[in-house]
Parts: C-alpha cells; structure tokens; sequence
C-alpha cells in the first residue's frame, strides 16, 4: 500500500494477457481485496524492482512495481509449482519488465 499511491502506470505483459486475457487489472491496482484470497504478498527485490503476488481462487497473479513506479503485471498460474519455477527465474522476470 505504500508503493500504491505513487504508480504512474499500469502495464499487462504480453505473457500475462495470454494467461489471463479477462483479469480486470484495475482490482489490484484498487486494492479490492474482497475478490482474492491474498493481494499484495510480497515476494522480493530483484534490482530494485518489487515483485508481489495475488492469488483468487487457484490462480497466482505475479505483479510488479519497477523503478519507474509502474505497475506490470508479469503472468498468472493456476499450478502453484509453475509459480515457484517462475520466482526462481530471475533474469526471466527481469527480461519482462524491460521489455515494457
């Protein structure tokens, strides 16, 4: 909640628009809770950019919160596995913040 009021942008990564093509992005940047089971876990830093997570239902949605202060919403899991495999990638997800 401290790093919400100063995002600027809020971007959907082209991974994220394939696994999760009707997620309503505007509830997490809200910070509806009454929708998820968890908003806004944080994960970790990875140079200086802030990676979180929101689960509904079965599904882990990874954001992040970059430098910039934008907010970009990196991919959604519906296997919990994928998602720790994910977190442990980290070039991977520092690949996607780039490329936005």
């Amino acid at each position: 909640e401290q790093l919400r009021p100063g995002i600027k942008e809020v971007i959907a990564s082209k991974h994220f628009l394939k696994d999760a093509p009707d997620f309503d992005t505007s509830l997490i940047s809200d910070c509806r809770h009454e929708h998820f089971t968890k908003l806004h876990k944080f994960e970790e830093t990875i140079e200086g950019n802030h990676i979180f997570r929101a689960i509904k239902g079965k599904t882990h949605y990874v954001y992040a919160i970059d430098r910039n202060k934008r907010l970009i919403f990196l991919r959604a899991f519906r296997n919990f596995k994928d998602y720790k495999k994910f977190l442990n990638e980290k070039r991977v997800i520092l690949k996607i913040i780039q490329n936005e």
